[in-house]
């Protein structure tokens, strides 16, 4: 028996089930792994300063340096007036120019580059950065990308950055008109950002060409006396008399924990105060715990030691002036 046929018929037989099979059921398409979308750079807008390189391939010489003058115009190229560059892409240039040429060229070729871009003054940052220096505003520079240009804050930034600006929006979007204004010195515009804010992402304001940003560096606040640690500590927003201590590693056993000396400088005068605080019971949440000022000087004594006559003197040094002894009541 010629068993080939029936093999044959059988193979047949199961393609046919396999493509019915596979009518019924369509394959599912193949994926690829979803592409991270990028926002497209913004194109660069000329401006005063900036180094071209115009080529009319009709001309001898065919390409030309041209720079863009203080007006903001092309002026050095030959047989043509002026065209305006400021705030122009390179397209839009190559557009202009090449409508200047046909009145005077039969279809003229024109392309340009950017070779130097000038026109945009980089930012300067300073204060409580890791590097300060310059940085390039070529293209829209956020206020937190100026930061991490700069390496980060340091352990003594406080709480605001101060941001001064003085250039003029060159190429203003909607709704900068003002600021596109001269700056006439009588009110430069200076904006202030807290730090925590821009953590946040509450905030985040673009630098502008030429700004003068400045993190101001916290004032201190000096602890002594019955401590791990003693020394000084950088003064934050809302910094409480229990964070400073335990800042500096906290209040040794032997300390004396019901009478802990602030020694603070009166606003507008030589003089001090003196603020006597049971930090004892604010441990106990019987009292409610100090805000701190800047230049506080906190002395925590020891049982027995130290009534306060050389930590006054230790602290009239940092502060001078008269002391007069507030003691803090308890609620």
């Amino acid at each position: 028996m010629n068993i080939q046929r029936p093999l044959c018929l059988l193979i047949v037989v199961a393609c046919c089930v396999f493509g019915v099979v596979q009518a019924q059921h369509p394959a599912t398409p193949k994926t690829t792994p979803a592409s991270t979308e990028t926002q497209a750079p913004q194109p660069y807008l000329l401006g005063p300063g900036d180094l071209l390189e115009v080529t009319i391939e009709q001309m001898t010489p065919a390409t030309r340096r041209v720079q863009v003058d203080g007006g903001g115009f092309v002026s050095s190229l030959p047989f043509i007036e002026p065209v305006n560059a400021k705030c122009r892409t390179e397209r839009q240039l190559q557009q202009d120019l090449t409508a200047a040429y046909k009145r005077v060229i039969n279809d003229p070729y024109v392309s340009v580059l950017v070779l130097e871009r000038n026109s945009r003054t980089p930012a300067s940052i300073s204060g409580a950065v890791r590097q300060g220096g310059k940085v390039p505003t070529l293209r829209k520079l956020k206020l937190n990308e100026l930061i991490a240009a700069s390496g980060g804050f340091t352990e003594k930034a406080s709480g605001t950055i101060q941001i001064l600006h003085t250039e003029p929006v060159m190429c203003p979007e909607a709704g900068q008109e003002a600021e596109s204004l001269p700056i006439n010195g009588a009110s430069i515009p200076l904006q202030i950002v807290k730090i925590s804010d821009l953590l946040k992402g509450a905030t985040n304001p673009v630098i502008r060409p030429g700004d003068l940003v400045l993190v101001t560096e916290a004032e201190p606040v000096y602890i002594t006396g019955s401590v791990v640690s003693p020394g000084s500590i950088a003064m934050r927003d809302q910094l409480t008399l229990s964070r400073a201590l335990a800042t500096v590693g906290g209040p040794r056993k032997e300390a004396k924990l019901s009478e802990v000396r602030i020694y603070r400088q009166i606003a507008g005068s030589t003089d001090q105060e003196i603020l006597k605080v049971d930090f004892a019971a604010i441990k106990k949440n019987q009292a409610q715990d100090v805000l701190l000022k800047p230049y506080d000087v906190i002395d925590v004594s020891e049982n027995g030691l130290f009534p306060g006559g050389v930590i006054e003197i230790l602290a009239g040094i940092f502060l001078g002036g008269v002391r007069h002894s507030v003691p803090v009541s308890i609620p």
